[in-house]
């Protein structure tokens, strides 16, 4: 899918995602019916996902963390999309560096760090290593709630 001009900026005012579609169509003079068609051709390509978001720190009893995957393989993007699946992930990156994977996962009060790694990183078997960091602090940061 092409991404022009235009969608970039319909983009750019859907960060508050409760914003009419009149009111995007106004500010960039163009028709309701156009930014509705762009917003439905983009959340149909994958493109745009319109959701509400969370600060996990506001959420007591919740962390975030970040981990640090080794794996046994070279297929990284296939058992990246598995991982993704798993409960607690929020996103799934192919890195470089020392690791394969960096997982963003999000932690509760009966989904803690023990649970995720016994329950669900255990279904992943080609994982070799890994290094789990807390996100003690974040700064203009906000996850999809999925717990």
């Amino acid at each position: 899918m092409k991404i022009d001009e235009t969608n970039i900026s319909i983009i750019k005012h859907l960060k508050d995602g409760r914003k009419s579609f009149k009111a995007i169509a106004d500010s960039l003079s163009i028709t309701e019916n156009t930014v509705r068609a762009r917003v439905n051709k983009l959340t149909e390509e994958g493109v745009l996902d319109i959701t509400g978001l969370v600060d996990p720190q506001s959420l007591p009893g919740h962390q975030l963390a970040i981990i640090g995957v080794k794996l046994n393989t070279m297929d990284l993007a296939t058992v990246a999309k598995r991982m993704s699946k798993l409960y607690g992930v929020i996103n799934v990156s192919v890195i470089t560096g020392r690791y394969d994977l960096f997982v963003q996962v999000l932690l509760g009060p009966e989904f803690g760090l023990i649970e995720f790694y016994t329950q669900e990183v255990i279904k992943i078997e080609e994982v070799v290593e890994v290094e789990t960091y807390i996100a003690y602090q974040t700064f203009e940061f906000r996850v999809p709630y999925n717990l």
